[in-house]
Formats: C-alpha cells, sequence, structure tokens
C-alpha cells in the first residue's frame, strides 16, 4: 500500500451512498452529498407500487433542486410494470437504476431483486426494455449471483454492455450469503478486466484502509458505501482526506467523530425543515438511532426517544445528548 505524508493514496474515483430502505431519504441523501459523497440513490422502490401511482411509493422519489443528480431505484419481476415506471420516471429523474441485488425474501419470493440473477436471459430483456423507454441512462446494481448455481454475474455484465447500460455496480456477495462473509473482490475485479464501462465495487468498505484495499483488488471504477454509511456519512469526508484526495477541513471544523455526529445529526434537521412539508422524514428515529450507535450512554437515551412525541421532540433529545457528550470530553 503506498504511503505518502502518512496519507492512503490512489487515483481518486467516485463514492456512492448505496440504496438502503428506511436509509436513504431525501434528507440523508443531501446530507452524505455535503459530507463527500459525490453521488446517491433512492431508497430502493417497487415497480409495482410506482406503476399503480401509489401515493406511499412516490414519496420515496421526492427530490429538491439542491439535489443535482437524482437516481431512483427501481426493482420488480414484471417487464410491464418496469417499463411504465421508468416511463413515469422521466421527468425527474438524471440516471435509472435498477436493482437485482437485494436478498430480502420479501422481495425475492416475487421473482424480483437478487432472485432474477438466477435467469441472465431475464434480467438482460427487461433491462433492454427499460433502456428502450427511457430517455436518460440506465444503471444496474446487482449481486455476483443467487449462489444456489454458478455465478452469473459476469456473463449479465457482458451482455448488459452490449445493451447500452451506463454503469453497473456489484456487490461481493451471494444472494444466498446476504451479508454474511467477506466480499469477494477477486470476483469482482474478473469483471472489471471483461468490460469496458464503469463497474463500481460494494461490499466491506468501511474506512479508508479498506477503500484503497478495495481499489487495489478491484480496480474498480469508483466504490459503493451502504451499512457503513448508516449514522456515518462522514465517512465519504474522511476517505477522500485519507487517501489524499482532498485537502479542505471538514464542514464539522474539528476532527473529533462526536462532533462530526453531532454536525451531521444538526445538519439532517435543518435538511428536514428545508425539503419536507411536515418538517421530518418517516425515518427520522431509525436515523436518531444510528447517529448514536456506541456511543457513551446511547442505550439509555434510546430508550427516552419512545416518549418523543414528534419529530422535534425526536431531534431535540438527540441533540441535548449530543451536546452533553460533546461537553463531558472538552473537560
Amino acid at each position: 500500500m503506498d504511503l505518502v505524508a502518512g496519507k492512503l493514496m490512489s487515483e481518486a474515483v467516485p463514492l456512492f451512498l448505496a440504496p438502503m430502505a428506511g436509509v436513504t431519504d431525501l434528507a440523508y441523501r443531501l446530507l452524505a452529498t455535503e459530507c463527500g459523497a459525490d453521488y446517491t440513490l433512492t431508497e430502493f422502490t417497487a415497480a409495482s407500487g410506482l406503476s399503480r401511482k401509489e401515493a406511499k411509493s412516490w414519496l420515496k422519489m421526492e427530490s429538491h433542486p439542491m439535489e443535482s443528480t437524482f437516481i431512483p431505484q427501481i426493482f420488480g419481476g414484471d417487464k410491464e410494470e418496469m417499463v411504465t415506471t421508468v416511463e413515469m420516471l422521466q421527468d425527474r429523474a438524471d440516471i435509472i437504476d435498477i436493482n437485482f441485488g437485494c436478498p430480502a425474501p420479501k422481495v425475492c419470493k416475487n421473482n424480483a431483486g437478487a432472485a432474477l440473477l438466477r435467469d441472465p436471459d431475464q434480467v438482460v430483456n427487461l433491462v433492454r426494455s427499460c433502456i428502450d423507454a427511457s430517455n436518460v441512462p440506465v444503471t444496474v446494481k446487482m449481486r455476483l449471483g443467487t449462489g444456489g448455481i454458478p455465478n452469473t454475474a459476469l456473463e449479465i455484465t457482458k451482455r448488459l454492455e452490449s445493451e447500452g447500460v451506463m454503469r453497473v455496480c456489484v456487490h461481493g456477495r451471494t444472494l444466498k450469503q446476504r451479508y454474511s462473509g467477506e466480499a469477494d473482490w477477486k470476483s469482482i475485479r474478473e469483471i472489471v478486466e471483461s468490460v469496458s464501462i464503469p463497474v463500481i465495487a460494494n461490499g466491506d468498505v468501511v474506512d479508508s484502509e479498506s477503500a484503497q484495499m478495495c481499489l487495489q483488488s478491484t480496480g474498480a471504477s469508483g466504490l459503493m458505501i451502504g451499512r457503513a454509511a448508516i449514522g456515518r456519512p462522514m465517512i465519504f469526508y474522511d476517505i477522500k482526506k485519507n487517501m489524499g484526495w482532498i485537502d479542505n477541513d471538514p464542514p464539522w471544523s474539528v476532527d473529533n467523530p462526536v462532533i462530526a455526529r453531532r454536525w451531521c445529526w444538526q445538519r439532517y434537521l435543518e435538511l428536514c425543515s428545508e425539503v419536507y412539508p411536515s418538517g421530518g422524514s418517516k425515518n427520522s428515529k431509525r436515523h436518531a438511532i444510528s447517529f448514536t450507535k456506541g456511543l457513551p450512554g446511547a442505550s439509555a437515551m434510546r430508550v427516552d426517544l419512545h416518549r418523543a412525541k414528534n419529530h422535534e421532540d425526536l431531534g431535540e433529545m438527540v441533540t441535548s445528548y449530543l451536546e452533553q457528550l460533546v461537553d463531558k470530553l472538552a473537560h
């Protein structure tokens, strides 16, 4: 590993915030961007609900002028529903991403998400139809395969390249693995070396050191970060800073993880008030838990969160806790 002036060095590549249900709402995407993410994606959303104009589904498709690149991620196994959804997103999407990576049983039992990887022909036909229906670029996120049969990601990526897919993100695990074991970066490298389109590596990037290792192992054109960015949007800044890609100071002014979390939480609340009519997100409580996870006294504080009557109460409780913790650390 190359070290220059104590910093990890590698050619700069884009960093993506992975699409995550209950996490990547509009305010959190904007926050991640302010913390250094180059691209963010919406929560993955079923084409079945979007094509039927279900209000709950379309709430996940909210964007804002502050969001420079809006990338909705959709999933489904019904080609007609997927095409209809792609057509309905043309007025707002800059890029449309299709999910073949979700391992959730409730998704896979409906022949969607990672379950489709068992049938490359169906994947290619579905994506081809979506590309034909779209005036904006189409990208794909997938896993290596289902795990029950030989991996299909390499074959699928080669075929999708010829169909005109702009970019592919590969999570280095199979459907069967879900989130267990280690990400197979070697298999991602085989895909990278077999196609000309950008391949984004996903899986087990948790800090700048693992980011460097992943780039060296895969040769990927970018990195997508999921679980490690939950409650820690500052991970994008940390990676860029430690890799030597940027030299500017963070917006939280002091290089202290607790102060960084306090700044991020307060900024998340500000963004919620700016982009949501009600001032709050349906994911606020989950973010409150994530932002305080692992901190001293956080378990007891999270029990108190159940007393919060609304978004404002919850925001004040977490802010007070973080401020008190910062004060304790200062003395």
